[in-house]
């Protein structure tokens, strides 16, 4: 049996979407794209003067009709990877940091291209981290090309789908060349998804143009989305749980609305990233536990509509690998895979979302296998009738060699790498003492240093490295930094 967790009655449920689409119908939503808007009105919504788009009941019901239930990933080599039917999990770092914890110093800082590389070699070798993120922004290129350069650096360097998105609704083409020097087809590209893109509403209600454009861009290409919805309880949003909900389920069905209208059938995740409002710091802390109760209730929202979901979770507001950083990672991953969120984007990251940390990444990959253990729940294995397992226990004074044990220990217990302490005290002094930190970059550097090469063929290698180039050029830049390729 699978463990699982509920926060909402099948009632509150209804309530919640009822409130949803009296908000959508009576309040509205800002579309601040006049493409988007006139598609809307093309398919039965109303716009008022002020660019405030009202979406019927039935409008949104037609676009939940045509949402697929479930889609998949493939890899750079076109291997399936996700599959995002169910209560099926999988990890992903979380995206778009604007810092990185550098080990040496134990300081945060802007990262750069050679950061940028290890991250993703290092997510090649993380068996509980199913996809690459454009985890974060490498400061040694023009801002303009920051988004597509991130997805540049994660094709040609790892072989794991990404989870990234555009700056601007002018960055989607480049992103979508990058993918179709993988690919080489735009129908190969739509059979075998490479990447998923963030699309983010304003809170409260809003829909910028570039989000929006990329919504319809993606939409109309096959590609992926994953909404983010991120109201603020008590300062964007109602300070009740409940209110925010409503608000993230209007914010996001017009986001399926739009998707839908652009190409009906098109896949996408049911996400957000909402936060708590800590009003004694006028923080959004996303290791809050109420952040945590409103994605797992909004996960629940997106299963009970027949949806694929995502979430911002299982991630710290810390600003060291300390207990903290594991207090908040380890709860929200253990209740997103108990909630079964599809995608859990978050591990390795600090700091309210703007901070990566490649020593904590690893730690974090053991939390996420520690969690997918969990999520196996437990199953008997040979273990009825049980009456000779325990003469053998007492003739033989343990079962370390039973065949009954060799059989099932891998199958059924999980160990951990060096990361976690596991050893006695005494052996601990004899290794060393190794503090997490210490350890944790260790494992950094030993699988980074066991990394095997991109599988990418030099043909497309220098489709992809061209064509970044001219790009950086374009926008005023010497070339690409020299450690990219």
């Amino acid at each position: 049996m699978r463990p699982t967790i509920r926060l909402l009655s099948d009632d509150l449920i209804r309530r919640i979407l009822d409130e949803a689409l009296i908000v959508l119908e009576e309040v509205g939503v800002e579309i601040q794209s006049r493409e988007v808007l006139d598609l809307l009105t093309a398919h039965g919504a109303r716009a008022d003067a002020a660019s405030r788009m009202f979406m019927p009941a039935k409008l949104v019901q037609r676009a939940l009709k045509s949402s697929p239930s479930s889609f998949h990933l493939y890899d750079l080599t076109g291997r399936p990877t996700h599959d995002f039917r169910d209560f099926n999990v999988h990890f992903t770092p979380g995206s778009a940091a604007l810092n990185i914890l550098d080990y040496p110093s134990k300081e945060i800082r802007r990262p750069d291209t050679a950061d940028y590389i290890r991250m993703v070699r290092l997510v090649e070798g993380l068996p509980h981290i199913a996809a690459q993120s454009t985890a974060f922004i490498p400061a040694d290129v023009p801002e303009a090309v920051s988004d597509a350069y991130r997805l540049f650096l994660s094709l040609l360097h790892g072989t794991k789908p990404v989870v990234t998105g555009a700056f601007s609704a002018e960055g989607f083409a480049l992103m979508k060349d990058l993918q179709l020097i993988v690919r080489g087809t735009d129908s190969a590209l739509e059979e075998k998804p490479l990447t998923i893109f963030s699309c983010c509403p304003t809170s409260p209600l809003k829909w910028s143009r570039a989000t929006s454009q990329n919504v319809v861009d993606c939409a109309r290409s096959g590609i992926p989305v994953e909404f983010i919805a991120m109201p603020l309880s008590g300062f964007m949003a109602p300070v009740t749980l409940v209110g925010t909900l409503i608000q993230h389920t209007a914010e996001t069905l017009s986001g399926i609305v739009i998707h839908q209208c652009a190409r009906p059938g098109a896949p996408f995740l049911y996400g957000g990233s909402p936060a708590a409002f800590d009003v004694r710091y006028e923080t959004t802390p996303m290791g809050a536990i109420e952040t945590m109760m409103t994605d797992c209730a909004y996960n629940e929202i997106g299963k009970t509509l027949g949806l694929p979901t995502q979430a911002y979770i299982a991630l710290s507001d810390a600003k060291r690998l300390d207990a903290q950083a594991g207090l908040e990672t380890g709860l929200g991953a253990v209740l997103a895979s108990l909630s079964g969120i599809n995608s859990i984007s978050g591990p390795g990251m600090l700091d309210f979302e703007s901070c990566q940390s490649l020593e904590k990444l690893v730690l974090d990959d053991e939390i996420c296998g520690m969690c997918l253990r969990l999520t196996a729940g437990i199953e008997p294995r040979e273990d009825f009738p049980s009456v000779e397992r325990f003469k053998e226990l007492l003739r033989d004074d343990h079962l370390l060699i039973s065949p009954h044990t060799r059989a099932h220990l891998k199958q059924e217990h999980y160990f951990p790498g060096p990361v976690i302490d596991r050893a006695n005290a005494s052996r601990r002094r004899e290794e060393g003492s190794h503090t997490l930190w210490e350890r944790a970059h260790a494992e950094v550097e030993r699988r980074l240093s066991e990394a095997p090469p991109s599988p990418l063929d030099e043909d497309r290698r220098k489709a992809l490295i061209k064509r970044m180039e001219a790009e950086v050029l374009r926008h005023g830049a010497p070339g690409l930094p020299s450690s990219a390729a």
